[in-house]
C-alpha cells in the first residue's frame, strides 16, 4: 500500500555559487573559450523542455558536515570536472548570420550552483511511495537566460537537516542526452570522491556523420512546430506550466522475475515466432497497456508511443563512448487506437507494436527513421494520447557515489509535463527496471491497481 505525503514543505535558498571551470598552468581562465556548433541530433531538441534529474543522498543522523565539508567538496570537484566538460559552462546562442545554433563558452562563464534547505521529511520524499510532485519539482533549478542566450546547465543542492541532501540537475537537451548527463554526473562524483577524472569526454561534433541536408530538414520541422512563429530563432523554452496540487509521483519496479514472466506470457500468447522480447520491449508494452486502461474513454481514440533511440553505434562509424552531446532520435509508434492496447489482448498487441518498431530501428538508416518520425508527427490526429519513455536501465546513475555512499533514489523530474514514464536500473538488485510516473491522484490509484493486479494474475 502507498501513502500520500501531505504538502507542507518549505524551502529556502541560502546561497548561490558561480562555479567556473578549473584552471591549471597550461589552461588559464582567458583561454576558457569555445564555439561549438550543434550537430544533427542536437537540433531536434532546441525548443524542447530541459532534462531534469534529482539524486538523493542520505546523511548519518546528526551529521552537520554539509556546509563545512560536503558543499566545499561538491563545489571544488564541480570546478574540476567542468574543466573537462567545458561546453556545460557555456550558453546556447543562435546568431542572425548562422544557419543553426551553437554553444558559446566565454572567459569567466560559469555554472550556477544554488544551495537551499528544506524542512520536508527526507525519507518520504526520497522513498518509492506517493509524493506530491510540487515538492519534488522545487528541488531542481531552472536554466538561466532569455530569447537570445540560454545556459545549458544549472544545479541545485538542497539540504534536509539531519537527514540527507539532494542534487538537482537541469540540462538543455541540445547539450547532452540522458547517457551524456549520466556520464557527467558519474565523472563529477568520481572527482569528488577520488580527486581524479575517470573519463574525459569527447566534444567533437564532427563525429556525428549523417547525410548532407538532414540538419536543414530537422530545422524545418523544429520551425514548423515552434509556438512562436514570429521569432523562429528564439531560444525561449516552452512554458513549464503549473503542476496541479493533486499530481503525485510514484516509483514502481519490475523485478527480473516479473520481466521473465512478461516475456513468457508474450511468447505463449503470440502466434509470431520472431518477436524482439527484450526487457525494454516487454516493460514498455506493459506500462503502455496499463496507462491506456487507466485513461479509459473511447476505444477508438488515437494513441501513440514514443521513445528515443541511441545512434552511437548506428552511424557509418561508431561515436566515441565518451561523446558529450545528444545522439538520440525520437522514434514513434504511430497510427494506433486505444482499444488495441487497452483491450483483452492489449499487452500482446503493445509488445508486437514496440517489437516491430525496435526491429525497424535496427534495419533502417537515420535518414529513413527521421522521415518516419516527421511524417508520423505531422499526420498525428488532434487529441492523440502520447505516451513516452525516458531514461534507460543501462545508464548506471546509482553508481554516482560522491564519497557519501550510493544514492538513495534517482528521479527524472521532467516526466511531470506529459504522460511519460522514466526508466532506470534498480538500486538494490540486478535485473528488472525501476519506473517513475506522475499522474493525478485518482488516476494514479487506478494505474497502480492495474499494474499490481496484472503482475499477480
Amino acid at each position: 500500500m502507498f501513502f500520500f505525503l501531505s504538502s507542507t514543505m518549505a524551502i529556502k535558498v541560502t546561497k548561490t555559487f558561480r562555479v567556473n571551470p578549473a584552471t591549471n598552468s597550461s589552461h588559464n581562465t582567458t583561454n576558457n573559450s569555445l564555439h561549438l556548433p550543434l550537430a544533427f541530433f542536437d537540433l531536434r531538441w532546441i525548443k524542447f523542455h530541459p532534462t531534469e534529474r534529482l539524486i538523493f543522498y542520505k546523511l548519518h543522523k546528526h551529521d552537520n558536515s554539509f556546509h563545512s565539508l560536503i558543499l566545499p567538496k561538491l563545489e571544488h570537484s564541480l570546478s574540476t570536472v567542468l574543466h573537462h566538460y567545458l561546453p556545460l559552462a557555456g550558453r546556447l546562442r543562435w546568431d542572425p548570420q548562422d544557419p543553426k545554433p551553437h554553444i558559446l563558452v566565454l572567459p569567466h562563464d560559469h555554472v550556477t550552483l544554488t544551495v537551499a534547505e528544506s524542512d520536508a521529511d527526507f525519507s518520504s520524499l526520497s522513498g518509492k511511495g506517493l509524493r506530491p510532485e510540487t515538492e519534488i519539482r522545487s528541488l531542481v533549478p531552472e536554466l538561466r537566460g532569455d530569447d537570445d542566450s540560454l545556459s545549458v546547465l544549472s544545479l541545485q543542492a538542497t539540504l534536509f537537516p539531519n537527514q540527507g541532501f539532494s542534487i538537482g540537475i537541469t540540462a538543455h537537451h541540445s547539450a547532452m542526452d540522458g547517457k551524456s548527463m549520466s556520464m557527467f554526473v558519474k565523472s563529477w562524483a568520481h572527482v569528488c570522491k577520488h580527486g581524479t577524472m575517470d573519463l574525459s569526454p569527447c566534444i567533437d561534433r564532427s563525429v556525428i556523420n549523417v547525410p548532407t541536408g538532414l540538419e536543414a530538414r530537422i530545422l524545418e520541422v523544429v520551425s514548423y512546430f515552434s509556438e512562436d512563429k514570429n521569432s523562429l530563432r528564439s531560444l525561449k523554452l516552452p512554458p513549464s506550466g503549473e503542476i496541479s496540487p493533486d499530481t503525485v509521483r510514484i516509483t514502481l519496479e519490475l523485478t527480473r522475475e516479473n520481466v521473465g514472466k512478461l516475456k513468457e506470457r508474450a511468447k505463449d500468447e503470440s502466434t509470431r515466432s520472431h518477436l524482439h522480447l527484450s526487457t525494454f520491449v516487454v516493460a514498455n508494452a506493459y506500462l503502455w497497456s496499463c496507462l491506456a486502461k487507466t485513461r479509459g474513454g473511447d476505444a477508438d481514440r488515437p494513441v501513440r508511443f514514443m521513445y528515443a533511440a541511441d545512434f552511437r553505434n548506428r552511424l557509418g562509424s561508431p561515436v566515441p563512448e565518451g561523446y558529450l552531446g545528444s545522439c538520440v532520435l525520437s522514434v514513434g509508434c504511430f497510427g494506433h487506437r486505444a482499444g488495441v492496447v487497452s483491450g483483452e489482448d492489449g499487452f500482446l498487441n503493445a509488445v508486437e507494436i514496440i517489437s516491430d518498431s525496435v526491429r525497424g530501428v535496427g534495419s533502417l538508416d537515420v535518414e529513413a527513421l527521421c522521415e518516419l518520425y516527421i511524417d508520423g508527427t505531422m499526420r498525428m490526429e488532434p487529441g492523440t494520447q502520447t505516451v513516452s519513455i525516458v531514461g534507460s536501465n543501462r545508464f548506471g546513475l546509482y553508481e554516482s557515489d560522491f564519497g557519501w555512499g550510493k544514492p538513495v533514489r534517482c528521479e527524472t523530474v521532467s516526466i511531470d509535463r506529459n504522460e511519460a514514464f522514466s526508466m532506470s536500473e534498480r538500486r538494490d538488485e540486478t535485473g528488472g527496471v525501476e519506473i517513475g510516473l506522475c499522474l493525478k491522484k485518482c488516476e494514479m490509484d487506478l494505474f497502480v491497481s492495474l499494474f499490481q493486479n496484472g503482475l499477480e494474475n
